[in-house]
């Protein structure tokens, strides 16, 4: 029996404790990704400048960052497991902000290589691990809105922060930047984690958000199921086996290795955005446009990621991935013939943040629809090393590609190719999916 199971009450105010740990969730991971992640490439023109270095040497250190990523993301479940999510935070924050600031103190590119190790530490868990499992530990309904609204902070701080730290970086400079950014993002964050944060719904007296309303359904299909299924293993306690898939099943599937391609390729494309500046650069713009059109890409992602969580549990998974994918790929056409027309790169980049909110809302409803919640943590966890490949592969690569080309253009074509490919993926996986369920592999709550 779970803990939730052992407190009958429901909530102490009008207004359930679930929707504060969302805002506070929200503002932490918006920080985190908005504020500090996402502004990363307006500091690669300047850096590179004034290091007398190459783009594709520059960003090898998001390369370490996720080596790092990928050798950490179960070792930070079991950390959110077993400690409180407010100590979680304030030592992911020190970490993540801690080493943005000293970035601003660095003189040569192996302090970026070097940083990128307590860098990518914090960045996992309030990037990647933090929101998932407090969703899941809070939410029992209406994940897929909590999980659309998580996903939009992002996209919403990132929109507030991209020109104010341009601006920063062309005035004051980008050592003042780093250093302002990272001090700034510890001394809102920790308060935040203080005040709002709570170690579980039993701690602070309550049952999670509809926790007597959700019955198990025999098949995920909607982003909530994905969100609620992310921190299984998390501080609410040992899940009950639900249906689904088994991990042993699916480690062998067609559909496992189309979902692994599919993580694979989204982030590939998604990286492109940390060199969306660059290649405004390269069309003679300034920082503080480039800052204004990452600006509009962060209120792109936060649009879509709303509208993502909304069409997952409306529509379906798969029909909602294919859509996104055949609008990301209108977007990238018009990026490439849209010269230097302003009002189109401006709408193109908006409509391209749908790729990078599909990385927080398709890629865990996909696992959920096609595998189901038994044994989600873990078939997640063994997919996400398609994530975590292709932040290594892909974004050093984009800038060797620059170095020797001096232009993205066969960059974007190359990420034409692999939403045409991200179609084909999902098409068919789901296909395949429907004989393992034939032959009788989805096994029912408890089998």
């Amino acid at each position: 029996m779970t803990d939730i199971d052992a407190r009958p009450t429901r909530s102490k105010g009008k207004v359930h404790y679930a929707w504060w740990i969302l805002l506070a969730v929200s503002i932490i991971v918006g920080i985190a990704k908005g504020t500090l992640m996402n502004t990363a490439g307006l500091y690669l023109p300047p850096v590179t400048a004034e290091l007398g270095i190459g783009m594709g040497t520059m960003t090898l250190y998001f390369s370490v960052s996720a080596i790092v990523t990928l050798i950490f993301l179960p070792i930070g479940g079991k950390l959110m497991a077993k400690y409180d999510p407010r100590q979680i935070v304030i030592f992911s924050i020190i970490f993540l902000g801690g080493s943005y600031a000293a970035f601003g103190m660095m003189s040569s590119v192996w302090g970026w290589y070097l940083l990128a190790v307590p860098l990518a530490v914090g960045g996992t868990l309030l990037s990647v691990i933090v929101g998932p499992v407090l969703i899941n530990t809070w939410f029992r309904k209406r994940t897929g809105l909590a999980l659309g609204i998580l996903s939009a902070a992002g996209g919403l701080l990132g929109a507030l922060s991209q020109p104010i730290v341009a601006s920063i970086i062309a005035g004051p400079g980008w050592r003042t930047a780093y250093i302002a950014v990272g001090l700034a993002s510890i001394a809102i964050v920790i308060p935040i984690a203080l005040v709002l944060l709570k170690a579980s719904p039993a701690a602070h007296g309550v049952l999670p958000l509809g926790v007597d309303e959700v019955a198990a359904p025999a098949a995920a299909t909607s982003a909530g199921n994905a969100a609620g299924a992310a921190g299984a293993a998390g501080a609410a306690g040992a899940p009950v086996r639900e249906s689904g898939i088994e991990i042993a099943v699916a480690r062998k599937s067609l559909p496992f290795y189309l979902v692994l391609a599919f993580f694979f390729l989204v982030t590939s494309i998604s990286s492109f955005s940390m060199h969306i500046p660059k290649h405004l650069a390269s069309l003679g713009y300034d920082t503080k446009f480039a800052g204004t059109v990452m600006s509009v890409y962060m209120v792109g992602i936060l649009v879509a990621s709303l509208v993502l969580g909304y069409l997952v549990d409306v529509l379906s998974t798969k029909i909602t991935a294919i859509l996104t994918m055949a609008l990301a790929l209108l977007a990238v056409l018009a990026i490439i013939f849209a010269g230097t027309n302003t009002v189109i790169i401006m709408g193109a980049v908006a409509v391209f943040g749908v790729v990078s909110a599909s990385i927080g809302i398709l890629a865990p409803a996909l696992v959920s629809s096609l595998f189901g919640k038994r044994d989600y943590a873990l078939v997640y966890s063994n997919a996400s090393l398609g994530l975590g490949i292709a932040s290594i592969v892909a974004l050093p690569a984009y800038g060797f590609v620059y170095d020797k080309t001096g232009s993205y253009i066969p960059v974007l074509w190359t990420i034409v190719g692999m939403l045409v490919i991200n179609i084909i993926c999902v098409f068919v996986a789901f296909q395949s999916q429907k004989k393992m369920v034939a032959k009788g592999l989805w096994i029912t709550e408890d089998a």
